[in-house]
């Protein structure tokens, strides 16, 4: 198969790089943190900062007015929304990847890339997923984002391209995941304040208090089968769809 291949040729070459057995469970070394810190960095060049799903027509219309508001609008989202259903895809993403599952990988990728419910989801989780691996093969090439370029036939999903390069490179999942929520969480904080808006501080305590759900979000997407992925956000959803028409926007979606 393309994917074991490659795969087979990637840990030879990486070998002695990292110390994680890409297990669900894992601590992270000193080579994973760095590349996790980039990746999930505002700084990385994906266009996150543009993007804040369906969270700018919610303040428009009264639904986010504070900072209790807007903490529990992103608790939803993270908990029982986009976050937990990307959450989901990441882990199935990455054990494709360990497992050499070519055919599981499709699956997920093709999933994932449908599973937005609406046009400016689908364009916010598909254009960064294809600026990470963008950037991401040309800084921090993996054959595992390669064999995923070749299979996908339609746009990449952001949590599967995240997952497939942890997984790549050989990244314990259970951190990798967190870290990937903590992004979501943090870049939709940084929409909040702009938009609420709210003061830089009030955005971090909302950071902080989400932390006890993020932790719980990631643990219970690892063991969601795939089958059983789904959202009940649906005010979110509706936000989303509404912002496609909303007459004055700051943000993409």
């Amino acid at each position: 198969m393309l994917l074991d291949s490659r795969l087979r040729g990637n840990e030879r070459r990486n070998r002695g790089l990292s110390e994680n057995e890409a297990t669900d469970a894992g601590d992270l070394n000193g080579s994973a943190l760095y590349r996790l810190m980039a990746w999930l960095s505002p700084a990385y060049p994906i266009g996150a900062f543009s993007y804040s799903s369906g969270i700018e027509w919610a303040v428009e219309a009264g639904d986010i007015t504070d900072a209790a508001s807007f903490q529990d609008w992103l608790a939803v989202m993270i908990g029982d929304g986009s976050g937990f259903c990307d959450a989901v895809f990441f882990a199935h993403a990455y054990r494709a990847v360990r497992q050499t599952d070519e055919a599981a990988l499709r699956a997920v990728a093709e999933l994932a890339a449908a599973f937005a419910a609406s046009k400016e989801r689908h364009l916010e989780t598909t254009a960064q997923g294809r600026a990470f691996l963008d950037a991401t093969r040309a800084a921090w090439p993996t054959p595992a984002l390669d064999c995923l370029l070749a299979i996908s036939d339609g746009g990449v999903a952001l949590p599967v391209a995240v997952g497939v390069a942890s997984a790549g490179h050989a990244i314990a999942l259970a951190p990798a995941l967190q870290a990937y929520l903590h992004a979501f969480a943090a870049n939709l904080v940084s929409a909040g304040v702009r938009l609420v808006p709210l003061g830089q501080t009030d955005g971090q305590r909302v950071l902080a208090a989400l932390e006890p759900m993020v932790a719980t979000t990631a643990e219970r997407a690892r063991a969601t089968a795939l089958d059983d992925v789904g959202g009940a956000a649906f005010r979110a959803d509706l936000a989303a769809m509404r912002h496609e028409t909303q007459h004055t926007r700051l943000f993409r979606s």
